[in-house]
């Protein structure tokens, strides 16, 4: 029961009273003396009664002996009580279950449910009564009950009159259930009764998520392997933020795929999430469906770790999934998510100068099957500025020989409503004083005509390397020909150069 605030209701016929229906919790004794199924007939005055039969004391005074609770026979005694009578016992559960004496616990993503009954405590007979139920927030106010058109005809003196609300609990923080009353007592005069019953909403749980895009070399045949050189994927993963406990699945799905030496790749973009769910609540979380739901523009797949040769399609497993558990006060459970843009897109959705991916929805339940439903906020990913003209990397040999020519195809693309151009492509000199080890062979400026609208034209800058291992591509850089204004660079790029 609730501990109602209202004014002074002394003068009123008509009270509410208010129960929150929610699934019992076992009762677990933490008392050193157990309930004897005895106790439930007799009180500790049993002796004093007069009125008891002799029967009834020889069965209380032989039931200890007869249970080996350690008191002699025909001495009634709690002595024994402390002692287990069966190994169940020490789980101090002694079988009953226990309804909820206020409201509780109430999380957001819950359904609060409430018994409320209307009692008429006076002589006299209560008329036309309007019952009405609410529920208030800092921001809205919910009506749950409203009798107005069809009010209560009559409660009698010593009557009552019940129903059952029910609100989605969509708001954190403080709550009201106002339950207001309007009714004819016995001398006909119009009263109002308002009763206010307050509780607190809390979050049940917490979701992290980390976001991280990683650019891998492709075949076009095979969109999900990468090239056998992981440099660049591999330092951007150590570098990234994601948990160490999530390292092996990313390898394993972007580094093992690997493919023979191909002369035609080209790089993508993938997107990790990774959202990290915390128990906030004082019981254990059944988690129902972890689920992202990407944007338009993206498709998701979750990414789980290696499945154990001998639950791979096994029926008995299909069947009886094992349930995902968040324990109580703190237990956190990890997933991850890899994300890709759908082909027939081909520039980033952007909100807020950010690209917006989805939100994850969550359902749960608790030890006895009471359900739960969050929806998180649209996850952004990493906020990037649309271009106007950009220019990417579309391909580069898989293999660099020293001091071989090879060419490195690009992309300028033009993501405007106009025509754009001319532009000029050259490669600069880097700034520090090591020498360089790729350069280009060749002309260092190249000219590139005028584009149309949403359209794109590709080119090779022919380069040679000079010296053996991992170095960078870098300096590639596009300048408007007319105002001389840069329009962008290409990203440094590491590559290995082999001697055959």
């Amino acid at each position: 029961m609730s501990s109602p605030e209202h004014p002074s209701s002394s003068h009123h016929s008509l009270a509410f009273r208010v129960m929150r229906l929610c699934r019992p919790s076992f009762q677990v004794e933490d008392a050193i003396l157990r309930l004897d199924p005895f106790d439930l007939f007799a009180g500790e005055d049993l002796f004093d009664d007069p009125s008891v039969s002799p029967h009834l004391l020889d069965r209380a005074t032989t039931a200890p002996s007869r249970e080996g609770g350690g008191a002699g026979g025909g001495e009634f005694s709690y002595r024994g009580r402390f002692q287990l009578q069966d190994p169940i016992d020490a789980m101090a559960l002694p079988g009953f279950l226990m309804l909820p004496q206020s409201f509780g616990a109430i999380y957001l993503g819950e359904t609060f449910c409430s018994y409320i009954s209307v009692n008429n405590r006076s002589n006299f007979e209560a008329r036309d009564v309007v019952i009405k139920a609410e529920i208030q927030t800092e921001r809205q106010k919910i009506v749950l009950l409203d009798t107005s058109k069809s009010p209560v005809e009559s409660i009698r003196s010593g009557g009552r009159y019940d129903f059952i609300v029910e609100h989605d609990v969509k708001e954190l923080g403080p709550h009201t259930l106002v339950c207001t009353a309007l009714y004819n007592d016995g001398d006909s005069e119009r009263k109002y009764l308002p009763q206010f019953f307050k509780f607190v909403v809390a979050n049940p749980l917490s979701v992290r998520t980390k976001v991280r895009s990683v650019k891998q070399r492709q075949q076009e045949s095979q969109s999900d392997c990468v090239n056998d050189r992981p440099c660049d994927l591999t330092r951007s993963l150590m570098d990234s933020e994601l948990t160490k406990s999530f390292l092996c699945i990313l390898f394993n799905h972007v580094l093992l795929c690997n493919f023979p030496h191909s002369p035609t790749l080209f790089f993508q973009e993938k997107t990790f999430l990774e959202a990290c769910i915390e128990n906030h609540t004082k019981s254990n979380l059944y988690m129902d469906q972890v689920e992202f739901e990407p944007a338009q523009c993206w498709t998701a797949t979750v990414l789980k770790a290696d499945i154990h040769s001998s639950e791979v399609n096994s029926r008995v497993r299909e069947i009886f999934k094992q349930p995902l558990l968040i324990q109580s006060g703190g237990g956190i459970h990890n997933f991850l998510y890899l994300l890709k843009q759908n082909a027939d897109e081909s520039g980033q959705v952007m909100v807020d100068g950010s690209n917006v991916l989805g939100k994850l929805q969550i359902t749960w339940r608790t030890n006895l099957g009471e359900s739960g439903r969050l929806q998180t906020q649209q996850i952004l990913g990493s906020a990037t500025a649309q271009k106007e003209i950009d220019i990417q990397l579309l391909d580069i040999p898989s293999m660099i020989i020293l001091e071989t020519p090879f060419s490195v195809c690009l992309r300028l693309r033009n993501r405007t409503e106009r025509r754009m151009g001319p532009f000029e492509v050259h490669v600069s000199e880097d700034d520090s004083t090591e020498e360089k080890v790729v350069m280009v062979n060749g002309l260092k400026k190249q000219n590139l005509q005028q584009l149309d609208a949403h359209s794109f034209a590709d080119f090779e800058v022919n380069m040679i390397a000079v010296r053996l291992g991992v170095h960078k591509i870098s300096g590639i850089t596009l300048l408007d020909v007319q105002t001389n204004n840069l329009l962008d660079t290409l990203p440094d790029l590491e590559v290995f150069v082999s001697s055959q």
